[in-house]
């Protein structure tokens, strides 16, 4: 297990929590002092979490939807799974989206996305006039059907 440290922007912001063991997601919540913030019908809203990371190098933090925001409410991250690389220190804030025909309120504290831990790998890059060949070879879109 891995320590991932936390600079809170005001002691009252809640830790990412697991909410099972099997969970590979740590929920992350609103953190919305100045009251409840509005993501009206198919607008989106930089929501805070109060929250400013020490990643690991070698990790990343995945920020990904709630399903239960996405079917109950049509409320999803706009850009997903969005990455927070390991030298950033500012505050996290996950970018919602509301797909839903009603305005969307969040309130402070509420479950807005989850947090995955995962290793990364980087990678050196070279220019090659010769590529190996392979099955799908230049196929793009579709190119191994839908069956």
């Amino acid at each position: 297990m891995i320590v991932v440290r936390f600079r809170k922007t005001n002691p009252d912001v809640t830790l990412p929590e697991y909410e099972t063991k099997g969970a590979s997601g740590c929920d992350v919540r609103a953190f919305l002092p100045e009251g409840p913030l509005v993501i009206p019908s198919g607008e989106w809203r930089l929501v805070p979490t109060g929250l400013c990371p020490e990643i690991p190098l070698g990790y990343e933090i995945q920020v990904r939807p709630r399903s239960g925001l996405a079917y109950r409410n049509g409320i999803t991250c706009l850009n997903t799974p969005g990455t927070v690389d390991s030298d950033y220190r500012g505050e996290i804030k996950v970018n919602l989206i509301n797909h839903s025909k009603t305005d969307f309120v969040v309130e402070n504290g509420m479950r807005i996305a989850q947090f995955v831990i995962a290793k990364v790998e980087n990678a050196s890059f070279e220019v090659s006039d010769d590529l190996s060949q392979s099955e799908r070879g230049e196929g793009g879109f579709g190119s191994t059907g839908v069956k």
